[in-house]
């Protein structure tokens, strides 16, 4: 092989080996034991499959036959599994009939390659098996993106901003694609197309979340909300006499625009800080936290001799709307306002 040769040979391997290696961290390594994780690996894993197939195949024409009925075997795996990662990231649910989609055609492929042994009818696989499965493929990927319909919109729609995962959807539905296309013209153009197609697209994603989104979401995989949980007792108890001063003294509370990230700067603690704190030691969220002291100075206005109306002692207390106040005293003191004022007169 000359130069040329080695460098493609070296990029189209290389993506079609990195594959297999993330198939196995989605199955085995992955922190978070999701359908969806184990569908994309075993979507990487046919995939790879094919390509290192496609790249010892083109490099080597005594390649074994085995090898090469695998790896064209293994595109009639390529749509289901697209198809059903799809499904389980964008409803958050694994189909029932998931099944339905991956054994018959497995049984079916396998069938044809005891019947028809790619080594003794290579004109049958090439003429209509071979074609028959990139059909296959391509239905799945329309499917796809139907199912895509409503994130692909999006697309179109000004000032509509994609979430993290539907961008990450939309990227291994287009990878698919590039890589679908890129083996149906390799008969146009040169063989290696589809597996050099899978490199590009591979790294191409990688540098994209390495490089443009938080490292901690490379792959799409949520990182774990708190890295320790509760912060320790000792620490806990200091730290709630600290905020509840703060809170308290400067009455922080009766600002209705007052943000977890404000009273944080106060206490010259990161946010994450507090909001941990908040979720794990107390058990509650920011807004909860900040209502209840709302609530308790309500109920001393309201027991007193107040110069204010109900509706106004919301406001004074915080609240940026009569309706917001009555629901939260009635969720939190389990009583409404004028309730509680009979009963302290």
């Amino acid at each position: 092989m000359d130069l040329q040769q080695q460098l493609i040979f070296l990029f189209s391997a290389l993506g079609g080996f990195n594959g297999l290696f993330l198939s196995l961290y989605f199955a085995f390594f992955s922190k978070q034991k999701k359908t969806s994780n184990y569908f994309l690996s075993a979507l990487l894993l046919v995939l790879s499959i094919r390509i290192i197939k496609s790249v010892f195949f083109y490099f080597n024409n005594d390649l074994s036959q085995i090898f090469i009925q695998t790896g064209l075997s293994a595109c009639v795996l390529i749509g289901p599994f697209l198809y059903l990662y799809l499904i389980a990231a964008f409803r958050k649910k694994t189909s029932k009939n998931w099944w339905l989609h991956v054994v018959p055609v497995a049984i079916i492929v396998i069938a044809l390659s005891y019947a028809y042994p790619y080594w003794e009818y290579r004109r049958i696989w090439a003429m209509f098996i071979v074609k028959g499965i990139y059909v296959q493929w391509l239905i799945y990927i329309l499917l796809s993106g139907i199912l895509l319909k409503p994130i692909l919109k999006k697309l179109f729609v000004r000032d509509s901003k994609l979430k993290d995962v539907e961008v990450w959807m939309i990227s291994i539905f287009i990878g698919i694609t590039l890589i679908w296309l890129g083996y149906n013209i390799g008969s146009y153009t040169s063989y290696i197309v589809g597996a050099v197609s899978f490199s590009f697209v591979f790294y191409l994603l990688v540098l994209f979340w390495v490089f443009k989104r938080k490292k901690y979401t490379m792959f799409f995989e949520e990182p774990v909300k708190y890295a320790n949980k509760k912060i320790e007792d000792v620490d806990a108890i200091a730290f709630q006499k600290q905020l509840h001063h703060l809170v308290t003294e400067r009455q922080l509370y009766k600002n209705s625009n007052i943000k977890l990230s404000d009273i944080a700067k106060q206490l010259q603690v990161p946010p994450h800080y507090l909001s941990q704190f908040l979720n794990d030691n107390l058990g509650k969220s920011f807004s909860l936290f900040i209502n209840e002291y709302r609530i308790e100075e309500a109920k001393r206005l309201l027991s007193g001799k107040s110069k204010y109306t109900t509706e106004a002692i919301g406001y004074e207390c915080g609240f940026n709307s009569k309706s917001t106040f009555f629901t939260t005293f009635k969720k939190i003191a389990g009583v409404t306002p004028a309730q509680f004022k009979n009963a302290q007169s």
